[in-house]
This record gives C-alpha cells, structure tokens and sequence, in this order.
C-alpha cells in the first residue's frame, strides 16, 4: 500500500513538472556586443547606438531591448564595450528580424564596423520581464 501511494505521488509530481515546463512562458535573447578602436569617433557611436536604440519602434517583432556599456572590473570583456540585448518570443521572430529592412539599414550603419563583434542566442524559461 505505501509503495503504491509512493509511486502514485511521484507519478502525479513528474506529470506537474512536465506540464509546467510544457507551458512555461519562454523567451530568445539575440545579445549583440561592439567594441571599437581607441580614437573611434565618439559621435560615430552615439550614433550607432541610437539607431540600435529605434529598431524597436521601427521592428514590432522585438519584445523587449536594453543595453549598456561594460563595467566589469575583471577585464575579460577582449575588446568589447557595449552590449545590446533583444528578446524575442521565437526563432522565426529573430530570423524574420535579421531580414527585415530596418536592421539591415541598420547593419549598413556599420561603417567603419566595430572592430570586435560577438552575437549570441540563447533561450530563458519563464523569463522575470
């Protein structure tokens, strides 16, 4: 009797945590971070992070967007002084961004290029927005 009632516990847990992983509200993070040479022209990135800053309004797909400027003092960041990060609710959303007409007029903004780029994706469970 108690290995039954044991077993019927466990049974009716796992089934819990399926079903709420199964509808756990998730999100994609496409994190994009610049870094320029010393003696960049500091307008020239002002500007190119206000035109980061637009996309949004201009590209309703995106969920949400911050960014910022590096202050770690471990000195790990190789390069690497602003970070931008854009949510998404799938990787349709992001592909159909990455096309779109805004960001690509965007990217062509990126003249001279920043000398360090990263770009990274990756998935939030039940993000805390």
């Amino acid at each position: 009797m108690k290995k039954s009632f044991l077993l019927v516990i466990l049974l009716i847990s796992t089934y819990g945590t399926i079903n709420a992983q199964q509808n756990a509200k998730k999100a994609l993070r496409h994190v994009v971070m610049f870094g320029w040479n010393e003696g960049t022209n500091p307008e020239y990135i002002t500007k190119t992070v206000n035109a980061f800053e637009a996309l949004p309004k201009k590209i309703s797909l995106i969920k949400a967007f911050e960014w910022g400027l590096n202050n770690s003092p471990e000195n790990l960041n190789k390069g690497l002084t602003h970070c931008f990060t854009i949510t998404f609710e799938s990787e349709s959303e992001r592909d159909a961004y990455l096309i779109h007409p805004a960001h690509k007029a965007f990217v062509a903004l990126l003249d001279p290029a920043p000398t360090n780029v990263t770009v990274f994706d990756y998935w939030v469970t039940d993000p805390k927005e």
